[in-house]
């Protein structure tokens, strides 16, 4: 119990650097399928304060479903051409834009379900200004659009924030990222083998000694209308790339989560058959309650009960996404045992 109470009460802020660092940017965006609010969330990019910078959309081709958006609101665009054999789509349509354009001092890559405010960018790209800098990241807000389980989603983000806030644990969230150009101009055919773009990008800041700033001012919206298999499906997806990356994720992850639930069910049934002191027991339980909770921007009492069922669910995400061989990504399937491409 001591443990988690100081686990609860131990965390971080992030860093939010302000200085004149405003270096020719270009926002890299693969779009693959239509995402929910898609058009608001293209406009959102496109709209920044920020003036040195491209925004430039990457598609696998001229018949990608989403263009017809792409063009109607002038945002520029290229097809994906970068020969890699067995990367993702994504990481594909990334290379092939740096490849093309080397001419720029900062990349900040931004997956196209992000909806993000006119000063996003700024934020994103001042702590490159810092010498030990290597990536700038930041981690979004799952926006609740839907019913029950888009609000459960909502909750299970916080874990990655909680992780972010934590030196020790941050890493580079793809979806909001940014770098500059020397991190990858010996590197882009490494990184080019990989499925997944923001852990080989960790890795490669981590390689060469650089520091990852966490900026929370910089955080997205995420629309989600998910439903029970939507969000089950992602969750697991996203614990096995978790987990393909960093095996010791599933032990840690089942050595917390173990533990909570052991202490939780045992203050419950001690509490009940031997004497109420045990009940003080559900300290940790409620502080991490609480926790959750205090991130929302908007409390509900489904928000409580989702926080009350979430260890359960993680447990679960982490049963399940241990065992799988594969995962499904954008309508492609991807080899996760292969540890040359993660």
């Amino acid at each position: 119990m001591a443990g988690f109470i100081y686990i609860e009460l131990h965390k971080y802020s992030s860093e939010h650097i302000v200085n004149n660092y405003r270096p020719k940017t270009l926002v890299i965006m693969p779009v693959k399928g239509v995402d929910y609010s898609i058009e608001k969330n293209l406009m959102s990019v496109k709209n920044q304060k920020y003036q040195n910078f491209k925004f430039l959309c990457v598609v696998d081709s001229e018949e990608e479903e989403a263009l017809s958006v792409i063009k109607k609101l002038g945002i520029d665009y290229i097809t994906s051409s970068y020969r890699c054999k067995k990367c993702s789509g994504k990481v594909r349509a990334i290379s092939t834009a740096i490849d093309q354009f080397m001419d720029y001092e900062v990349y900040l890559l931004a997956d196209s379900d992000i909806e993000v405010d006119e000063n996003w960018l700024l934020n994103m790209v001042m702590p490159l200004a810092n010498n030990d800098a290597g990536l700038s990241t930041t981690f979004p807000y799952f926006y609740p659009m839907g019913g029950f389980w888009s609000q459960v989603k909502e909750i299970w983000g916080f874990v990655g924030m909680g992780l972010m806030e934590s030196k020790l644990t941050r890493f580079g969230w793809g979806g909001s990222l940014a770098f500059k150009r020397g991190l990858i101009d010996d590197s882009l055919v490494f990184f080019s083998e990989h499925i997944s773009d923001d852990t080989a990008l960790t890795k490669m800041c981590k390689q060469k000694g650089k520091k990852i700033y966490y900026v929370d001012s910089a955080k997205p919206n995420i629309n989600s209308p998910d439903n029970f298999h939507v969000f089950f499906e992602w969750a697991n997806r996203q614990t096995a790339l978790s987990i393909s990356a960093s095996p010791n994720v599933y032990y840690y992850g089942m050595l917390f989560y173990g533990s909570y639930l052991f202490l939780f069910f045992s203050a419950i049934f001690m509490g009940i058959f031997y004497n109420p002191f045990y009940f003080l027991f559900l300290i940790p339980a409620a502080m991490y309650i609480y926790n959750m909770i205090k991130r929302l921007r908007h409390i509900k009492p489904v928000n409580i009960i989702g926080a009350i069922i979430l260890p359960f669910i993680y447990m679960a995400n982490l049963a399940i996404a241990k065992r799988m061989k594969n995962i499904s990504w954008r309508g492609n399937t991807y080899d996760i045992q292969d540890k040359n491409l993660l």
